[in-house]
């Protein structure tokens, strides 16, 4: 379920190198890749706004979040993008919907169930 946003990058670098952001990112968090999803948000720039990563997902330890971004950070970089600035927007369990229910709730029921 993370979510990579990519702003101000061109569709074919992105489409080129989302394999291996995938993997990588799946490999450090253990997400299967499956759950992994690369977006490209094309926006207008108003002003002089740099490339940037957003990734939407739930909390970790902040060293899995620093291995993230290090690890994206230096991919990205040995493309030529050393300047993207990359944050974190982290999601609650408790306020993701899925089918119209919290996730956190999804879970708890599933769990029950098993």
């Amino acid at each position: 379920m993370p979510f990579l946003r990519f702003k101000g990058f061109q569709k074919d670098f992105i489409t080129s190198v989302s394999p291996d952001i995938i993997q990588e990112f799946s490999k450090l968090t253990g997400v299967v890749p499956e759950k992994v999803k690369i977006e490209l948000l094309l926006i207008e720039q108003l002003n002089n706004s740099p490339l940037s990563l957003e990734i939407l997902m739930f909390p970790r330890e902040q060293e899995m979040h620093d291995r993230i971004v290090q690890a994206l950070y230096d991919l990205l970089h040995a493309h030529g993008f050393g300047d993207v600035h990359i944050f974190f927007i982290l999601l609650s369990p408790h306020l993701y919907y899925k089918e119209g229910q919290p996730l956190k709730t999804i879970q708890s029921e599933s769990m029950s169930i098993t």
